[in-house]
């Protein structure tokens, strides 16, 4: 069993940064991998980045050279860097991630781009 806990959401301007947080409640040795996905109003849920143990990373076309993946096993958190946010980034964020045979979810936090 896992929890993953999100964190770091909010209102930001367009052209703006947040930083989201996923916190999970077991060493992130084992949760391989892990990843961001969004949910838009009225769109189905998306995915946007994915982290592996080792590091290597991989990334949706609209967010790719904004979004920054990381994770830091020795805190069991996982990180998602968002800059140059724009309107069309407005979403709940989830973060995910593999343990054993299933996969995990957080509760998801809210990120609204607008001026």
């Amino acid at each position: 069993q896992v929890q993953l806990v999100e964190s770091g959401g909010g209102l930001v301007q367009p052209g703006g940064s947040l930083r989201l947080s996923c916190a999970a409640s077991r060493s992130i040795f084992f949760i391989n991998p892990m990843g961001w996905y969004r949910q838009a109003p009225g769109k189905e849920r998306e995915w946007v980045t994915t982290i592996t143990l080792g590091g290597s990373a991989n990334y949706a076309d609209p967010v790719k050279g904004r979004f920054t993946i990381a994770r830091d096993n020795a805190k069991n958190t996982m990180y998602l860097q968002m800059d140059s946010l724009k309107p069309e980034d407005t979403a709940v964020y989830y973060c995910t991630g593999r343990y054993g045979p299933r996969d995990y979810w957080g509760q998801g936090t809210q990120v609204t781009v607008s001026s």
